[in-house]
């Protein structure tokens, strides 16, 4: 239960972020070829929302397996070393967002200290940095989570997106005649 709304409050702020990304900057699009004018904070804050939805996306796509991997040697392995590769990947992985999320937390400690602000919007930037401890500790978070899963055996490996395999998947969906299709050409799956 608790996951689940996690999981729908990541992705309404990733919908926030992009749409209010987007229409920031065409509104300032408009503003300027049409109107010769503009907004002077909106590249800086369209900035700011592009780095808040890159730290949530980062865990929200550990969440989905939509991280992309070299992953074909991996795959050729038996179960248990599969799994075995799997945590190996999963730890490092941990120990970087570890890193990460502690290196931000000290530059984000230290723009709080000296209260430096962004340049064109008139709020501190640690602020508007404070996304970037919490980013790193989401993905630590979603981590330890599929590493959990492989540890308990629930996950044969770390989980990346298998592209080809979802190709594969659309192609073969392609190829299957539809109701009313009379073949190739006809209907709306013929090429």
């Amino acid at each position: 239960m608790i996951s689940r709304i996690w999981g729908r409050l990541e992705e309404g702020a990733i919908a926030f972020l992009l749409a209010a990304m987007t229409l920031l900057t065409f509104a300032q699009v408009v503003l300027r070829y049409v109107f010769n004018s503009g907004m002077v904070w909106a590249l800086e804050a369209t900035f700011y929302l592009f780095a808040w939805l890159i730290m949530v996306g980062i865990s929200y796509c550990v969440r989905v397996h939509a991280h992309i991997g070299i992953d074909l040697i991996v795959k050729m392995l038996p179960a248990v070393p599969r799994r075995t590769v799997g945590l190996i990947a999963i730890a490092l992985s941990i120990l970087y967002a570890v890193l990460m999320a502690w290196g931000s937390w000290n530059y984000t400690e230290r723009m709080m200290m000296l209260g430096i602000e962004a340049e064109d919007i008139p709020v501190e930037r640690w602020i508007l940095s404070i996304i970037l401890p919490i980013g790193f500790a989401l993905l630590g978070v979603r981590l330890l989570e599929q590493g959990w899963l492989v540890a308990t055996g629930r996950a044969e490996g770390f989980q990346l997106a298998d592209e080809v395999a979802e190709a594969m998947v659309l192609d073969a969906r392609d190829k299957t005649p539809g109701p009313g299709d009379t073949g190739p050409g006809r209907g709306g799956h013929g090429r």
